[in-house]
């Protein structure tokens, strides 16, 4: 019969291959596990940054929005108080002048009036000069 006695090198193989597991563990794993982790953080954190970012781009995007709006509609408002206020100025402008066109007609009345009777005066003057003239002619003396 044969007999095998157990080799002390398989032990010392184990002893050396846990060795290098806590060593490898403690220097390669670890740190790897620790890098990898750190960078989960930043992605997070920059996750976080992008979103609060993105809220506030909308944030400010509706409060342009919502200035825009208000804007218009002031000058809608302005607008229309403006055009108002153009036709109450164009109004009273009427009224105006349609209160001066009686008193610019009577005026030209009277003026016309005046010339009429200065034109009267005038032409009587000629009649009479004139049919003074033709009796003066027509008698053959004069005649006064």
């Amino acid at each position: 019969m044969v007999q095998v006695l157990p080799d002390l090198t398989f032990f010392v193989q184990m002893a050396i291959f846990l060795v290098l597991v806590f060593v490898l563990n403690a220097l390669l794993y670890k740190p790897i596990l620790n890098i990898i982790d750190r960078r989960k953080k930043q992605l997070e954190e920059l996750e976080n940054e992008i979103k609060l970012f993105n809220e506030s781009v909308n944030t400010k995007a509706a409060e342009y929005e919502e200035k825009l709006k208000q804007a218009k509609t002031n000058a809608a408002e302005l607008k229309k108080e403006i055009i108002q206020e153009g036709n109450e100025q164009a109004k009273k402008i009427v009224d105006v002048v349609r209160a001066e066109i009686p008193v610019m007609t009577q005026e030209f009345q009277q003026k016309i009036g005046k010339e009429i009777q200065t034109a009267r005066q005038i032409l009587d003057k000629q009649s009479q000069n004139l049919s003074l003239d033709i009796a003066q002619k027509v008698l053959g003396r004069s005649v006064k």
